[in-house]
């Protein structure tokens, strides 16, 4: 089942991130960030402070989440972005990322628009392979990740 976010899903959700963001980013973002300066307390706190729209796949308990909303960058006014999606890293392989994006896909259209894009880092290979698959294509631009600071590759649907 797929509901919105709720409060109470903050330390569930700043786990996810935290965890998931050390299995996939390894070798692309570097370990001290990672293992230092990266914690889910902190992400606790962010996500306390930092007001974001989003769901959460829940199934016996949250399984994944995303959080998406308005564009942000000025050159695609209009659009509708995936800011972030991530699956407990201790059940990747079972759709629960795929169904999350469908789940993108509806409350885009459902709020009228018909374009939809995400950031994506340029080392993670897995994400941009999922992405494709999931019918998004890389539009040209790239940015350095404010985050984690290095670059990153911005993608695109049609819906």
């Amino acid at each position: 089942m797929i509901r919105p976010l709720e409060k109470t899903d903050v330390p569930r959700i700043a786990e996810i991130h935290v965890f998931a963001q050390r299995t996939v980013y390894r070798g692309v973002v570097p370990d001290e960030f990672l293992f230092g300066k990266m914690t889910v307390q902190k992400r606790i706190e962010y996500f306390c402070e930092n007001e974001t729209e989003g769901y959460v796949l829940e199934e016996g308990f949250v399984k994944g989440f995303i959080t998406l909303g308005p564009c942000k960058d000025s050159d695609k006014p209009g659009c509708f972005e995936l800011y972030r999606i991530f699956v407990d890293p201790f059940i990747f392989g079972q759709g629960i990322g795929g169904k999350l994006a469908e789940h993108v896909e509806k409350v885009a259209k459902e709020r009228g628009y018909n374009e939809i894009y995400l950031w994506v880092l340029e080392g993670n290979a897995n994400a941009r392979s999922f992405y494709a698959r999931l019918g998004y294509v890389a539009d040209g631009a790239v940015r350095i990740s404010g985050y984690f600071g290095v670059p990153e590759v911005r993608y695109i649907k049609k819906v």
